[in-house]
């Protein structure tokens, strides 16, 4: 699932930016940005490749009457209260709440949990550029815009947000927002199209804890302040004590 894409990805990822590196040395900025568009698309094929997160943080309100109405689910490594008509699916669990809808509506709720510096563990390189942690490296990436392309670190970045991001239905119409909420901080590229909407939420906590909550909303049943409802639930596992 979206885990397994996070590693399978990481040969091809290298590969590209090795080949842009060596454009960027020969060559300059201009035709690197040719370069990674041709790999990946351009900024008409794929809009998302230039936008990045409003400037304005979200501070929204929890909705607690509708979190009242979520039913509490828990893996192994973290929590989550979620809307009983959709799928669930984390790595290779998955589970089903319907009622009178069928599971060919395929309303889905994908869940990725990342442990504390993680990102900086597959791919080390991006410390020289000051990324410390899971929080810096989603900014950057959420950030990345293929037409302020101007080095290999840029072209690693837009490359990697070419590969993360789902299915978000039409992108013309997307918004990326950034947010905080509780101890929770993060990113939501969504779009609002009636029947149908998306969002995919970036979502990290004080301990550097990344977790994705990908929403395929078939039927649109969702608004973006039940979203940021249903992320504010998030909660890791208990750290497990040390046997003496």
């Amino acid at each position: 699932m979206i885990v397994k894409r996070f590693t399978s990805v990481l040969y091809s990822l290298l590969v590209l930016t090795l080949a842009a590196a060596f454009v960027i040395k020969f060559a300059g900025p201009n035709l690197l940005r040719q370069y990674v568009s041709y790999g990946i698309g351009d900024c008409k094929t794929i809009p998302i490749l230039c936008m990045q997160p409003e400037q304005k943080i979200f501070l929204p309100v929890i909705d607690k009457e509708y979190r009242d109405t979520l039913l509490s689910q828990t893996f192994p490594k973290f929590s989550i209260a979620l809307p009983k008509e959709f799928t669930i699916i984390q790595e290779l669990i998955t589970r089903r709440y319907y009622k009178k809808r069928p599971a060919s509506n395929n309303a889905v709720i994908y869940l990725l949990y990342q442990e504390p510096g993680a990102f900086i563990k597959l791919y080390p390189e991006v410390q020289k550029q000051g990324i410390k942690n899971n929080l810096e490296f989603i900014r950057r990436l959420t950030g990345a815009n293929l037409s302020k392309v101007n080095n290999i670190t840029d072209a690693f970045f837009i490359i990697m947000k070419s590969i993360f991001t789902p299915d978000i239905g039409t992108q013309t119409i997307a918004k990326i927002i950034q947010f905080e909420i509780e101890n929770k901080k993060g990113f939501i590229t969504y779009t609002l199209a009636k029947p149908d909407n998306y969002f995919d939420c970036d979502v990290l906590d004080e301990k550097d804890n990344f977790f994705k909550v990908y929403i395929k909303d078939k039927g649109g049943r969702l608004d973006l302040n039940q979203v940021f409802t249903i992320i504010s639930t998030i909660k890791p596992a208990p750290e497990k004590p040390l046997i003496k």
